[in-house]
């Protein structure tokens, strides 16, 4: 089987578009969060340990992303009923979008081919892209370590806070 795969999409490139179904039965576009900042993170696999602890820790800190102006979305392979049963197993509140056929994942450069124990074979890598509230690449992190990731990504939205014009008192 050929897979087309796409570069990570680097700093300060658009964003590429998507359009997934939501956990929540909602159909969720790049395009209608415009306005917010977007931590858009890619995971494996619902209710496996790295994945769960990425998702609980977004989650430990989603008041902390939305009071910065940011929507947490988290994109896997899995259906929207797994999806739905991750969210009621561990209380996530964020979102969580399908992307069974990986199109997504690939537009953004972590579907990748993985070799584990001499097994070769077609995933997600963990990865996390920071967009802007004009559908912008802010800022990614192309291989994740889970423990402790949201906070690093929380750091790196506070700091994206918008500043006045110069010469425009706060």
């Amino acid at each position: 089987m050929t897979h087309q795969m796409a570069g990570v999409p680097q700093k300060g490139a658009p964003a590429p578009a998507f359009s997934l179904k939501a956990h929540t039965g909602a159909t969720v576009c790049l395009s209608d969060l415009r306005g917010k900042k977007v931590v858009l993170y890619f995971y494996p696999k619902d209710n496996t340990l790295g994945c769960t602890i990425e998702a609980k820790g977004f989650q430990a800190h989603l008041e902390q992303f939305e009071k910065a102006g940011a929507v947490v979305v988290g994109v896997s392979p899995d259906t929207t009923a797994s999806h739905c049963r991750f969210a009621d197993k561990y209380g996530l509140s964020l979102l969580l979008l399908s992307d069974e056929d990986h199109a997504v994942a690939s537009k953004y450069g972590v579907w990748v081919e993985k070799n584990r124990y001499g097994k070769k074979s077609w995933g997600i890598q963990r990865a996390t892209f920071l967009i802007d509230a004009n559908g912008v690449v802010l800022e990614t992190w192309p291989r994740v370590k889970a423990e402790g990731h949201a906070e690093e990504v929380l750091k790196a939205v506070s700091k994206s806070q918008p500043r006045p014009f110069p010469g425009v008192a706060p």
